[in-house]
């Protein structure tokens, strides 16, 4: 009995020294309490001792004035951003922005009563944007129908303009590269992603357009279409179509996953190539189907070469499926209710980023699905989000975002004194820099 006290006593002692040296040495403490002051709680800001404030844009503040605005350019005085897509940050002079087209530019009308829709209904609705440039009949062409466009009721040249589908930005926000990229707008319908594949030297520029059904491979300088994926215009389910994919991923000998998509529930797989190696799917039972290997839009994948793991988002079903790298289950975790997450990204330190449009969020994730940080508001100001459907990071650390609804692209910068962890980490870049 004595020998069992003894070592209690002693354990006791060594927990209470640990935890000593835990509170004193540990970057965020429990308690510091100081004379006639109440004990402060655990920190959890992005900026260590920040006094006020809320974290309102994580780590990040909004950089302001980029991208210019698309009125600047000669012929375009009256339109404005359409539904933006996806972005990527090649470098900080060199970010692609895809959209739907342009938009009128207008100014917030004045609230008016609209009694024939029903009585104490004002519009706009305040305090809420007022127009969504991605959903409606009117909003940006490629989103109504069956195939994007046949429901489309606005007209050309009055409510939207099949211009700028892809825009190439630098680091102060100027458009560069218009007349190489413009040549290709009729190649698109509904432009989704684009990416660079990590392990190219020769570093070509990838689009995904869900619409056309079709994945293009351009030249790095855009002046030559190199490669098509799928049959553009023709919607199937086999080894030479898609129907509706979404975003590409890549493992190191440049073997390529395609999620597919929107309307099939499918990643396929192509060697370096392009030449059908398999698929894997099974149409799921949104919103809470939980079966391995189900899907519905499938809005997501990224290949981890550290583990040969691959990372699926099952969007509708609010979660994240796991397989190796020939469509294998191993493991699936769940992005929470309610939540649509959007974009996943893997950052070369290993962790999994999601922008989720449901909750307006940027949330980090460890590879096993074990969740750690987020931030992000919804709504039209700087720095807000509404539904965010790409993001990239570039080698200085700045953050960008493609807002679908809200029709714009967003840069962030990190914030002096912002914790590293907090950061959204960069990406692989194998063989380029």
């Amino acid at each position: 009995m004595r020998t069992l006290k003894i070592r209690i006593t002693i354990w006791a002692t060594i927990a209470s020294v640990a935890f000593v040296l835990w509170i004193a040495t540990g970057p965020a403490p429990l308690f510091g309490q100081a004379a006639g002051q109440p004990a402060r709680p655990v920190r959890f800001a992005a900026v260590a001792g920040q006094k006020g404030g809320q974290d309102f844009t994580g780590p990040y503040e909004v950089v302001p004035d980029w991208p210019k605005p698309l009125s600047q350019l000669k012929g375009h005085e009256k339109w404005t951003f359409g539904a933006v897509q996806g972005i990527f940050a090649e470098n900080p002079n060199r970010v692609f922005i895809l959209m739907r087209g342009e938009l009128p530019a207008l100014k917030r009308p004045e609230e008016t009563p609209v009694p024939q829709f029903g009585p104490s209904l004002t519009f706009p609705v305040p305090q809420a944007p007022f127009r969504n440039a991605s959903v409606g009949p009117l909003a940006s062409p490629g989103n109504q129908g069956s195939d994007g466009w046949n429901g489309w009721k606005g007209k050309m040249g009055v409510d939207a303009r099949w211009e700028h589908c892809v825009l190439v930005v630098d680091a102060q926000g100027n458009f560069i590269e218009e007349d190489v990229w413009n040549r290709w707008n009729d190649k698109f319908r509904r432009p989704h992603s684009v990416t660079i594949n990590p392990y190219d030297p020769e570093k070509h520029i990838w689009i995904v357009d869900d619409r056309m059904h079709a994945v293009y491979k351009f030249s790095h300088d855009g002046k030559q279409l190199e490669q098509t994926l799928g049959v553009p215009g023709v919607p199937g389910n086999d080894d030479k179509h898609f129907n509706r994919p979404t975003f590409l991923s890549w493992m190191p000998d440049s073997t390529m996953f395609v999620s597919d998509g929107y309307a099939n529930t499918r990643v396929v797989k192509f060697d370096k190539n392009g030449k059908f190696l398999m698929t894997w799917g099974e149409k799921g039972n949104p919103p809470d189907d939980t079966r391995p290997g189900y899907f519905d839009a499938v809005h997501g994948v990224q290949y981890d070469p550290a583990t040969h793991r691959v990372y699926v988002t099952d969007r509708s079903s609010h979660r994240i499926q796991v397989f190796d790298e020939n469509g294998k289950f191993i493991d699936q975790f769940s992005t929470g209710k309610p939540s649509t997450p959007q974009v996943l990204y893997l950052t070369a330190d290993k962790y999994l980023w999601i922008a989720d449009n449901e909750t307006s969020k940027i949330l980090k994730y460890d590879t096993q699905g074990h969740f750690l940080y987020s931030w992000g508001s919804g709504g039209q100001a700087p720095g807000q989000m509404w539904n965010v459907h790409g993001f990239s990071v570039d080698q200085d650390g700045n953050f960008y975002i493609a807002e679908v609804n809200n029709g714009r692209a967003q840069k962030f910068r990190p914030r002096a004194g912002a914790n590293k962890d907090m950061l959204v980490g960069q990406p692989i870049r194998a063989a380029w820099k």
